[in-house]
């Protein structure tokens, strides 16, 4: 039981799974900075003309990423309770909730994935010579790559071989699922297995095990960097990737303020519920406001620096190809599985860099998937707490259990195809779609002034000044960018491809399938929401301000 204590002394008796002490300011760093994300800033960066891309993604950042962040920590501290629990405020928006949970669960499916595919590459790199150092035999492959080996499709690289041929075993594409990809299900099975284990008790086991997997990425990273800046060619991949090479030119097109704005909202994981159900662990009286700063601009910096770390490794790899840094350079999970350990397979003791690399990505992934975990089993804990109150370990273990038989179809040989095509809708479109609604449902249908006094609550009286810029961004500015982003988003739509194998039809009709299912939705009953309503943190409210029920009724449903 959590006692929330208020100002005027009244205590409040909310459900909830450990002490109001608890801050889980490390674990949100965490979750922000995945192995996805880390890969995906700087191939962006490179796209979108270098060190320009800086321009509109911080601009991005203080414009929306920011605000929602902010706003999203307040409503889970304020209300200490997981995403569904927590939209009873707003009825009629309550499905949004709903929807945030069935996006963490069908992304959490492909996260376990990808622990798996870092646990198999930090296991196969326990080896010298590093397996995809040099070709196997096959005419198909050069151990000595030109800049049209790279860009024909019938010539691979060593580690393009070892990632299709041997790690992915994969087929030709969606239509051939082909047999479970066994040494990739065990993989899968140990990270559902370590993810288990962490979370068995909760958040408090978790919260200990985030300190290290908080802290350790940061030292790897800057490792790596160290190791990278004394190779020959790592200025060329530097200034490739934001020195003298950037293209201000680019700030012209609305394509890069696109990617600028969705990255933004990608990498602080607006509209997952994890940031609110993390937040909810936190004590009343936080200063959710400083750690909102903190963990936003830690995130930015991180996606930054781990950026100098890769591309100055990828410069030296260029070098010894005798190419442009650019060639080099892979997009999405090719920079991860491709790119970067084919630069790392040239370095003296190529091993241990390799195993300290995918372990860095395993850490990082891990602290995504146990968020993950966290909202979904939240939930359940919320909508039953007399059921699952005392069998949170049970029911962690049967989560992390339907999460291990659902990814079973990603580890096939056509694995690869469905983990792009859940990356490619439900991680975009769903989420944009989210945050309009949550900003819009605080700002227009609960009340932004209102929020803001539950806000002062926690916080204490704040000037007409402050709040000024806050209500600009969550009445107007916010809103319209991400309305912007939707409609540019649909305009310029371009159906996935993995490379150069597209997606038959069906396997389209299926993503727009995952939209539709993690859609928002209504309960038939708006009588049934509103009496559901007054239970949880909103009743909080009603006590402070000692209302009657026909009082707060009135101010809250009408």
């Amino acid at each position: 039981t959590l006692r929330v204590v208020f100002p005027n002394g009244l205590v409040h008796q909310i459900i909830a799974d450990t002490c109001s002490s608890f801050s889980m300011e490390p674990d949100l760093c965490l979750f922000n900075n995945s192995s996805l994300k880390l890969k995906k800033f700087p191939y962006l960066a490179y796209k979108n003309g270098g060190g320009a891309f800086l321009i509109p993604y911080f601009t991005m950042l203080v414009l929306t990423g920011i605000p929602l962040f902010f706003l999203e920590s307040a409503l889970g501290q304020f209300c200490s309770q997981g995403p569904i629990n927590l939209w009873r405020a707003v009825p009629i928006l309550q499905g949004v909730g709903v929807a945030m949970v069935m996006v963490t669960l069908i992304v959490s499916i492909y996260y376990n994935v990808i622990i798996a595919y870092s646990l198999y590459y930090m296991f196969a790199s326990m080896q010298f010579p590093l397996p995809w150092s040099s070709c196997s035999s096959n005419s198909s492959c050069s151990d000595t790559p030109t800049g049209a080996h790279f860009t024909s499709y019938s010539l691979q690289t060593p580690s393009e071989q070892y990632w299709d041929r041997v790690a992915l075993q994969r087929s030709s594409g969606l239509d051939e699922t082909g047999p479970v990809v066994w040494h990739l299900a065990l993989c899968l099975l140990l990270s559902s297995i370590i993810v288990a284990a962490a979370l068995i008790r909760g958040i408090k086991s978790s919260g200990k095990v985030v300190y290290f997997t908080a802290t350790f990425p940061y030292v790897v990273i800057v490792i790596l960097l160290i190791r990278g800046v004394t190779l020959e060619g790592a200025r060329d991949g530097i200034e490739f990737y934001i020195g003298s090479q950037s293209n201000l030119t680019k700030l012209t097109e609305a394509e890069v303020w696109k990617d600028a704005a969705t990255q933004t909202f990608y990498s602080l994981s607006v509209g997952w519920g994890g940031v609110m159900t993390l937040a909810s662990y936190n004590n009343f009286h936080n200063n959710v406001f400083k750690d909102s700063f903190v963990v936003s601009l830690t995130n930015a910096g991180t996606s930054v620096f781990a950026g100098f770390a890769i591309f100055s490794i990828l410069g030296h790899m260029a070098h010894i190809y005798k190419m442009p840094v650019g060639e080099v350079v892979k997009e999405g999970f090719g920079l991860a599985f491709i790119a970067y350990p084919d630069a790392l397979s040239k370095l003296p003791i190529s091993p241990l860099w390799s195993i300290l690399f995918f372990f860095m990505l395993l850490t990082v992934g891990l602290d995504s998937q146990f968020a993950g975990i966290e909202v979904i089993t939240t939930c359940l804990l919320d909508a039953f707490p007399k059921l699952f109150k005392s069998k949170h370990a049970l029911l962690t273990l049967t989560t992390s259990s339907i999460l291990y038989l659902l990814g079973l179809p990603c580890v096939t040989r056509a694995g690869i195809y469905w983990v792009t095509l859940i990356d490619q809708f439900v991680a975009s479109w769903v989420l944009l779609f989210l945050a309009l609604l949550e900003v819009a449902g605080v700002a227009y249908i609960y009340g932004g002034n209102r929020f803001i006094k539950d806000i002062e609550m926690m916080l204490g009286k704040k000037t007409f000044a402050f709040w000024l810029w806050w209500r600009a961004c969550w009445f107007f500015i916010s809103p319209c960018i991400i309305v912007v982003i939707l409609v540019w988003s649909v305009i310029t739509f371009v159906p996935p491809t993995y490379g150069e194998v597209p997606y038959p039809p069906w396997g389209l009709a299926l993503g727009w399938l995952m939209i539709l299912f993690a859609k928002p939705t209504r309960k038939s009953s708006w009588m049934e929401q509103t009496e559901a309503s007054v239970s949880s943190c909103f009743r909080c409210f009603y006590l402070h301000q000692k209302l009657t029920f026909k009082q707060f009724s009135t101010n809250h449903f009408e």
